[in-house]
């Protein structure tokens, strides 16, 4: 991969299209959990039905976690400035020993243009290790020497 084939708008884009994926989904499946956790007060309630409503409220609580989690970092990506970088730093694209990461929210592995790249952010323990960090040096983490061998 060189500098010329890293369009970091386009990753920044697909990175915007595929976190706002998951921001649907983790709502749609709040909602989802929210609707179970209500009861028809207008009948009986069985004591099962109480436990599982009381189990679909917790599940939404949790899942409500997630989609405050997943707005957050929705919101951090629309900030990044993902212009042209020379160090390791956030909104940079690195090559680090082979594989390709996007310096801003942690993500799964995604695919833009061919390359297969994934989302670190800066609160990770390997962005410690890599900060500031220029094509060409190695660093430590973990017990393992890697090699920065690109950054735009």
């Amino acid at each position: 991969m060189s500098e010329a084939s890293i369009n970091k708008s386009d990753i920044r884009e697909t990175m915007l299209s595929l976190e706002a994926a998951a921001l649907r989904s983790a709502r749609e499946n709040y909602l989802d959990y929210v609707a179970t956790a209500r009861l028809d007060r207008s009948e009986p309630i069985e004591n099962d039905e109480q436990a599982q409503a009381e189990v679909a409220s917790d599940l939404a609580e949790a899942l409500d976690d997630t989609l405050d989690d997943q707005a957050d970092k929705l919101d951090r990506l629309k900030e990044i400035d993902f212009g042209p970088k020379s160090t390791v730093t956030e909104g940079a694209v690195i090559k680090l020993s082979g594989r390709l990461f996007v310096v801003a929210v942690s993500t799964s592995r995604f695919t833009c243009h061919g390359h297969e790249f994934m989302g670190i952010s800066t609160q990770a323990p390997i962005f410690e290790a890599i900060e500031g960090a220029k094509a060409g040096e190695t660093v430590e983490f973990n017990g393992r020497t890697l090699v920065v061998e690109q950054v735009a």
